[in-house]
């Protein structure tokens, strides 16, 4: 089978701000809402196996729909989420909310998810849902949003979902709901909780909701639930902002069990009983507090029950309980065996550090992994030891950017991106290749800037160093300190001794920290990490030395670093700021050797370092040449060279982006107004630089270009477009072919929906020679290749990175020979 086009290599993102966005199926996927998209992503193979694109607002929840008998659906199994957004928001786009979705059922069909059924009717963003299986392949759901209403649907093979009842609660909210049927029977039980620190409880009856009871005892804002199927009984967790979990027992009672409760010699906690009829029976229920569980020190934001396990044929639930809290700490609840009493069993979390805490909790199928995602988007993962029994270790998983990305650059190697976003973070991401793996997976192993203002470019001007501007209007240079050279060493596979010897290694600080309300990362070397001694900690030089600044810890790292590292031990030191600018800057460039910084609007350098292209809001480009060095002025110079004016300008709009050919005769640029254009000299009479390609239009507005690097054998370039729907395209232009009729121009390929963006593609860049990252370095023993056929082989591949506002960083892999 031929190697096809385009492939994904790597995606780097991260959850939604919302608490209910991430969910772990039967099956081992965890699929979790990112910006508009949702992922799906294997913990087993650390990397996204698929995006589901399609919304138009931010995903607001997630969630696996689970079979009683423990399987997934069919096919691989379906995904049910909410859709957020904003109410302002909603009404500029559509203004009505019958045409907007609330929820959308996704189901596998031929190993890819397809949108198959849709929920609409909510007129506020929905923040829960849960679902079950009833009548063989039909799907009850329920779901909850900020229009103070709860709304039952069923879900069959139609294409819109059919809403059986609507729950209204004034000028309340239901921030969570929870689905189950009550034990022997197949009648539905809804469980709500709110902002009036109750539970209430629903069960279905002739398509309709009817109010049983309300479960009273949390002080504060109900924020989770979840049901758990244990035998003839249901146990109902309820977590809450009074810090605290509560868990019910819901039991079906018999004739003998309603005329015991007249039996006062017996001393039994307080029960609840409600009637329900299902067909010609009269079904009695008992619902008790089985325990009240005291351990967090903030509001308790998820829980989530051990899924239940196949032994033997039968089903068998776990009694073992996870929460996740806003204090920054994950719990494992269970019985002790003897007494039965419920007790903490483990509690992992963060400690120190200036971020907020969590907002949700999962556990894998088989209860060996736990994760939670925090506040900004992170994902923390840990695993259970099988070692040292009760000892649970960090896990490597996905990270990514938790807003708009801007901009991003290779090293000149093409070992490793850096990224910049909104989200005022520079991220570094690299392959990494487990020993006992045969594919390198891409991981975010440093974190060089972590700042106070919104990033907006950055370029790379050395092996280990690079320039970044932000809404602050200052440029600050930044330096990889030796801890990172080493630790990238160890991941990468690269030489520790061959990185050292390519900077001033001798002079190398051992690593940075950020000073308190400071925005300069403070260089922190060797002798800063030695402990003071009890006599000079009494003598004190200035008041600023009774407070430690140094947070920096030097680790030796072997694999990706967890999120608390990332935070605090893998910042790069500043090592010089850039002033001038008087308003913001959106673009940064370098040329080639690495001596010059330009900084404006959209623009670059040409491959050969003589020429700096820009191009401008006000749809014109300028073009300048570098003035040949004198001894009256050393310095860089540059003069005019040449120029469009609105009256010769070929583009009606913004011009969004623009580049270099990698032989620098030629430069593109692109366009709000969709078009595309190649510009050079035309010929040796005619020294004015002229359209010298076709005009291409490429239906949508053009928010990135970039030629490929790697010349072809027929002198004809590949380019890459990115639009502000989120594709990007695939052309090969020809420079001997006739413009006319745009037989210049050969669309060569494009990425399909799940792997393109879900909003604009803010840049595009190529790696700046052959192959694909980390199959360099790990073909062979000592970084060679196996052989000419490896070599071959990784010479007609070729690597593209995209930026886009959907708060996502994307690798593709484009096969050479398939074009």
């Amino acid at each position: 089978m031929a190697a096809p086009l385009i492939e994904t290599c790597h995606v780097a993102c991260c959850a939604n701000r919302t608490p209910h966005v991430v969910s772990w199926s039967r099956g081992g996927t965890i699929a979790f809402g990112t910006c508009n998209s949702v992922a799906l992503y294997d913990p087993q193979e650390r990397r996204v196996v698929a995006l589901l694109n399609g919304h138009t607002g931010r995903v607001n929840t997630v969630r696996w729909i689970h079979r009683q008998d423990c399987g997934e659906c069919a096919e691989g199994g379906a995904v049910k989420l909410g859709i957020h957004v904003r109410v302002e928001e909603k009404r500029v786009i559509s203004s009505q909310a019958a045409q907007t979705i609330d929820s959308s059922v996704w189901e596998a069909k031929n190993g890819k998810f397809i949108q198959s059924v849709e929920c609409k009717g909510h007129t506020g963003p929905v923040c829960a849902v849960d679902a079950i299986y009833v009548e063989d392949s039909k799907i009850l759901l329920a779901s909850t949003a900020s229009d103070s209403t709860v709304r039952l649907w069923l879900c069959s093979e139609t294409k819109e979902a059919e809403c059986l009842h609507t729950l209204s609660f004034g000028s309340g909210f239901m921030m969570d709901v929870s689905l189950a049927l009550l034990p022997g029977s197949r009648v539905p039980i809804l469980a709500c909780g709110g902002d009036n620190s109750q539970v209430h409880l629903y069960v279905q009856s002739n398509r309709q909701l009817q109010k049983v009871m309300s479960l009273q005892g949390h002080e504060d804002w109900v924020r989770g639930l979840a049901w758990a199927s244990l035998g003839g009984e249901l146990l109902l967790a309820s977590c809450s902002q009074d810090c605290l979990i509560r868990v019910w027992r819901l039991c079906a009672k018999s004739g003998t069990d309603t005329r015991a409760e007249d039996d006062h010699t017996i001393i039994k906690m307080k029960e609840d009983v409600f009637e329900v009829k299902e067909t010609d029976m009269s079904l009695v229920f008992a619902v008790s507090l089985e325990t009240v569980l005291a351990g967090h020190e903030n509001w308790v934001y998820g829980i989530h029950w051990q899924p239940p396990l196949n032994k033997d044929g039968e089903l068998q639930q776990p009694l073992s309980l996870l929460s996740a809290s806003m204090d920054k700490t994950m719990i494992l609840w269970a019985p002790e065996e003897g007494s039965g009493v419920w007790v903490e069993q483990v509690r992992v979390g963060e400690v120190g550090g200036n971020t907020l805490g969590f907002y949700g909790c999962q556990m894998s199928p088989d209860g060996s992994m736990i994760m939670a995602h925090a506040f900004h988007g992170a994902l923390h993962l840990w695993c259970k030891d099988q070692d040292n029994e009760g000892e649970w270790r960090p896990g490597v998983v996905i990270s990514g950017h938790f807003n708009a990305l801007q901009d991003l650059s290779w090293d000149p190697e093409g070992e490793f991106i850096l990224s910049v976003g909104s989200d005022k973070t520079t991220r570094l991401f690299t392959p990494w290749r487990k020993q006992d793996t045969k594919q390198e997976t891409w991981h975010e192993i440093s974190r060089p800037q972590i700042h106070g203002y919104d990033m907006q470019c950055l370029a790379m001007v050395g092996r280990f160093q690079f320039v970044s501007g932000a809404d602050e209007k200052v440029l600050r240079v930044f330096q990889a300190p030796r801890n990172f050279v080493e630790n990238f060493a160890n991941i990468s596979g690269t030489s520790r001794e061959k990185l050292l010897a390519s900077s001033d290694s001798a002079n190398l600080p051992e690593g940075a920290s950020t000073p308190a309300l400071g925005l300069s990362n403070k260089a922190v070397f060797q002798g800063d990490l030695v402990p003071k001694t009890s006599e000079e900690k009494e003598q004190f030089s200035s008041v600023s030395d009774q407070y430690q600044e140094s947070y920096f810890h030097s680790l030796i790292m072997t694999e990706p670093p967890p999120e608390d590292h990332l935070l605090q031990n893998t910042l790069w030191p500043e090592v010089q700021k850039l002033y001038g600018h008087g308003f913001e800057m959106f673009c940064l460039a370098s040329d080639s050797v690495r001596t010059v910084v330009a900084s404006a609007c959209k623009m670059a350098f040409s491959p050969d370092a003589l020429l700096l292209l820009a191009v401008s809001r006000d749809r014109t480009w300028s073009l300048w040449r570098r003035d040949l060095p004198t001894p009256e002025n050393p310095e860089p110079q540059f003069s005019l060279y040449a120029h469009t004016r609105k009256d010769t300008a070929v583009h009606s709009r913004i011009i969004w982006s623009c580049d270099w050919s990698p032989d620098s005769k030629y430069f593109v640029t692109s366009s709000r107004d969709k078009k595309v254009v190649v510009w050079g000299l035309c010929g040796l009479e005619d020294p004015e630089i002229k359209p010298c390609s076709s005009i291409l239009d490429v239906g949508d507005s053009a928010t990135a270009v970039a030629f490929c690097p790697v010349p072809f054998s027929d002198n004809s370039f590949l380019l890459a477009v990115g639009l502000e729907c989120g594709r990007i395209l695939l052309y090969r232009w020809s420079p001997g072919q006739e413009p006319a009729g745009g037989h210049d121009w050969s669309r060569c390929g494009e990425t399909d929906i799940s792997q393109s963006h879900s909003l604009a593609v803010k840049r595009l860049r190529w790696r700046p020679r052959t192959g694909r990252a980390g199959r360099d370095n790990n073909n062979g023993k000592n970084g060679q290749p196996d052989g000419e056929t490896e070599i071959e082989e990784e010479s007609s591949w070729v690597q593209l990175a995209s930026a886009s506002a959907d708060h996502s960083v994307k690798i593709f892999n484009i096969n050479k020979r398939a074009l």
